[in-house]
């Protein structure tokens, strides 16, 4: 399929072929139909990735803080990977748009396939033939509202949430400052609530537009601007102002308190300039009111990745009660939006359509996407390696062929390179849920062909091996049909999340006769290689504590999301390996705190292993200062420190030192020598980290 996506690291606007995404249980595939460009918003992210490295810093110094603590955390070799990784993605243009449904999430209500939807969310409602979207995001069509006009829902709901922000009815005077495509729609959807409407924008179409449609249109013109809105308002000024200009200056903000009366409604719609003088807002006690995009329920996980909807009675307008008004509203023909169109381009041609916005060559408002018709829905695309990638072309027949489900910033920066150091040569085909980053690392890692969801990894004839690389969710159910089928796995950690996915992955695996590794690399690293003999070599219990500062989760970060089990399931199981490879005996007991397996910031773990030996594992949400890990373990004889896998040193020498390595690759190549048919990997031991790890995350000691 064809999607529409702008290049992290810069560059035009680019249409790429890559496969269709595959819907969640709470989402809904969609085959699109329309889809309109929102030209503020859209430009707004476009510029930014075009932006040089320093342009970006100064517009996110949010996330150049977040590189600050990585560094100090991980390293600097660590953070520049993770930051050319990043880089290396695409950003998926497009946030409003229509189309047939095709597939339904098993958790998704109300909706089926065959019929029209709006859709809508960055990233998910994308200008591309199919979305996956949640299934609070889809609204049914009523009838007689066509796909074109449906696919304005999503921005003509920004349109209504800052209407309703501003808590007008009908004879309000209402202001609308900015009249793009934005501007025109909370324009028409205030006249159509009865309100009076006037209208400034210093541009002549966007007011010849808008006065057509029956408001006031004004041109900027200070003072004069300001007597004309009074004289409309009979003296009193407007009961509400809608910013919905898009501009990084603060004259539209600005300019609000005069066109106001006393105690109105200044609501933010559109991204501006915020630099504001608090004395004309104070002198009218004016209301500065903001609006979050679509309404409630925006940004919120639970609504819109985990589908549970807010009751009517305690929130009424939700983004997605918000999409059926306004298609409500279209259907009943008091909102028109077909003349907003000033530009169609056909899904193959959407690069132009950015050209347009970036130029400016010639006016426009709404750009509308066109699909043709019985678009293919490829489950496979394939791929040309990137040219000059040398380690492409020298794959072995023989080689075992490694195919890839998931396909993010770890797989390119840590998981790839890992595996090519290994010597793994052939790789098949990769998958990733919104196909873009799939076929992005089939370019540039030689993969043969991207495809459609992990399952087709799975079944495709030329893999040997399954990397999964996926939400954590989703690892225990990939890996156990992986073996079924006859593939070696990777798998990276946790491998489970219950006892209950850990019994069913173990059981595939001893059927399986395969091998089956978890990510826990660190005990290949070179500072545990180091330190094992010489606790091998100790008589006596040994008393291992592990101190984690981990650093805070910043939030929307996918560790709160509690369908993937919390930092305890999902890190700390390193920790509980790296211990266990250290002490060289079987764990008898774990217990952890928190309990319950919250996914929260901090854990607390003890394990008793049958040797009589204890650990204590320590992990925190404290900035890292002194390096993010540190490990000690006391015997009789010995006193061996391991410093960030950094140093290790033992009774104060130094055994091992060098720069930060925590065994990816050494794990990897274990896994190449199993597969070609040398020493097993320690399936069992790595069962039983996840044993105890479920047993503490459950505040437990065993099953």
């Amino acid at each position: 399929m064809k999607t529409v996506v702008q290049p992290i690291k810069g560059g035009p606007v680019e249409v790429l072929d890559v496969p269709r995404p595959v819907p969640g249980p709470t989402e809904v595939l969609v085959a699109t139909i329309a889809s309109v460009i929102s030209p503020g918003t859209e430009r707004a992210v476009t510029a930014l990735a075009q932006a040089s490295l320093l342009a970006k810093a100064r517009a996110r110094p949010d996330l150049v803080r977040q590189v600050a603590r990585k560094a100090r955390a991980d390293g600097l070799g660590a953070t520049a990977r993770a930051v050319r990784g990043r880089l290396a993605e695409d950003l998926l243009l497009g946030y409003s748009a229509a189309g047939e449904v095709i597939e339904v999430g098993t958790a998704v209500s109300g909706i089926r396939p065959g019929q029209l939807v709006a859709t809508g969310g960055a990233g998910k409602a994308s200008h591309a033939q199919f979305q996956a979207v949640p299934g609070l995001l889809c609204a049914v069509l009523p009838a007689g509202v066509p796909p074109a006009d449906a696919a304005f829902t999503t921005v003509a709901s920004i349109a209504l949430h800052g209407l309703r922000q501003a808590d007008v009815g009908p004879g309000s005077k209402v202001v609308v400052s900015g009249l793009g495509l934005v501007g025109q729609l909370a324009a028409r959807l205030a006249l159509a609530a009865g309100c009076d409407v006037a209208g400034i924008d210093p541009a002549p179409h966007a007011r010849s537009v808008a006065a057509g449609s029956g408001l006031l249109a004004l041109d900027e013109l200070g003072d004069a601007t300001t007597g004309r809105i009074l004289d409309w308002s009979r003296g009193r000024g407007a009961d509400a102002v809608l910013v919905c200009a898009a501009s990084k200056s603060s004259v539209p903000v600005l300019r609000a308190p005069a066109l106001c009366r006393d105690r109105a409604a200044v609501v933010i719609v559109g991204d501006t300039g915020l630099d504001l003088d608090r004395t004309p807002f104070y002198e009218k006690e004016l209301s500065l009111r903001f609006a979050r995009s679509y309404g409630p329920g925006r940004y919120d996980p639970s609504y819109e990745a985990w589908g549970v909807d807010y009751p009517a009675g305690q929130v009424r307008w939700t983004e997605g009660r918000n999409f059926e008004a306004v298609l409500d509203l279209l259907a009943a023909g008091r909102l028109e939006v077909a003349d907003l169109v000033t530009h169609t381009f056909d899904i193959g041609e959407a690069a132009r359509a950015y050209r347009l916005i970036e130029e400016r060559a010639e006016p426009y408002l709404a750009i509308a996407i066109s699909y043709p018709p019985g678009a293919a829905a490829a489950g496979a695309v394939p791929v040309q390696a990137a040219r000059g990638d040398e380690r492409v072309t020298r794959e072995t027949p023989a080689d075992p062929g490694v195919g890839w489900v998931g396909a993010g910033a770890f797989t390119a920066g840590t998981l790839l390179p890992a595996f090519r150091a290994a010597g793994f040569r052939r790789f098949t085909a990769i998958a990733s849920a919104s196909g873009v980053s799939a076929h992005r690392a089939a370019e540039r890692h030689g993969f043969g062909r991207a495809v459609s969801g992990g399952f087709n990894v799975i079944e495709d004839r030329d893999t040997d091996v399954v990397v999964i690389v996926t939400p954590h969710d989703t690892h225990a159910e990939l890996a156990a049909l992986a073996l079924r089928a006859g593939r070696h796995v990777w798998c990276e950690k946790p491998l489970a999340l219950s006892m209950a996915e850990l019994d069913q992955v173990a059981a595939a695996w001893q059927d399986s006769g395969r091998q089956l590794a978890v990510g826990f690399n660190r005990r290949w690293s070179p500072a545990v290689l180091a330190a094992r003999p010489l606790l091998a070599a100790a008589a006596g219990p040994k008393l291992l504590v592990y101190r984690v500062a981990a650093g805070p989760v910043p939030d929307g970060h996918w560790y709160h999301d509690r369908r993937h089990g919390g930092r305890l399931l999902g890190e700390v199981c390193h920790f509980v390996d790296t211990a266990q490879a250290l002490i060289g005996a079987q764990i008898e007991e774990a217990a952890g705190l928190p309990g319950g397996g919250e996914p929260g910031d901090d854990a607390a773990v003890s394990l008793r292993f049958t040797d009589g030996s204890l650990a204590t594992i320590a992990y925190g949400s404290v900035p890292a200062r002194a390096g993010k890990e540190w490990i000690e373990v006391t015997t009789t004889g010995h006193r061996i420190v391991i410093d960030d896998f950094r140093r290790a040193t033992a009774d104060g020498k130094v055994i091992w030192k060098g720069s930060s390595d925590k065994g990816h690759r050494g794990c990897a190549a274990a896994f190449r020598q199993a597969v070609a048919g040398g020493a097993a990997m320690p399936t069992e031991e790595m069962l039983a980290t996840m044993t105890a790890t479920i047993a503490a995350a459950a505040g437990g000691s065993g099953r």
